[in-house]
């Protein structure tokens, strides 16, 4: 077993599962996606740790945890069409078509999503957002989720939003950290 590979295992059985990550399809696809070939050469011997890695200016690679944890609360079924928002090399993009039916990988603007492959079963923020994302809320489809870190108050936390019909309703998962998307920022409030 390589370097790497031990590493992969130490970060399922470390980090993942005392997380209560139960699903075998995000343990085995988190086993067999190498996330150090999704990382700057530089940063590969950091590749497994508990850590939101920048992997470019401003975009990062979230917390193996966070996303594990993401991901089982959305339930993804194989037949879903998933949108990844926020996926600067594709390591979650990777890691979820290891069990979706079809995965798309928003690289521009986080918040406009891709709405010419919607609508989605499910859109996966690869970050947090401090805005209600309403424009990814529209390329849902009826019955659709959207995942994600939201930081709208302190704590942030992960939260899984539902669309029915026209309805939206959302359900707080666990307390969470990660970098906020590009243009997915708090604008800045005028003060006297």
């Amino acid at each position: 077993m390589s370097d790497f590979s031990t590493a992969r295992q130490k970060m399922v059985d470390g980090q993942v599962r005392p997380s209560d990550v139960t699903d075998l399809r995000i343990i085995d696809a988190m086993l067999a996606v190498p996330r150090e070939e999704f990382v700057p050469a530089s940063q590969r011997a950091m590749a497994y740790l508990d850590l939101d890695l920048e992997v470019a200016p401003n975009r990062f690679l979230i917390k193996p945890v966070v996303l594990a944890r993401m991901l089982q609360a959305s339930d993804v079924k194989a037949t879903d069409k998933v949108l990844v928002v926020g996926c600067p090399t594709g390591y979650a993009a990777a890691v979820i078509a290891q069990f979706a039916g079809q995965v798309t990988s928003a690289a521009g603007m986080p918040a406009d999503g891709d709405a010419t492959n919607g609508p989605y079963d499910l859109i996966v923020l690869a970050g947090a957002t401090e805005i209600v994302p309403t424009g990814l809320y529209k390329q849902l489809a009826s019955g659709g989720q959207l995942v994600g870190v939201f930081a709208l108050t302190k704590p942030a936390r992960a939260v899984l939003v539902t669309h029915s019909h026209e309805d939206f309703g959302s359900r707080p998962l666990f307390d969470a950290t990660a970098p906020v998307l590009p243009g997915m920022e708090k604008l800045p409030a005028f003060v006297f």
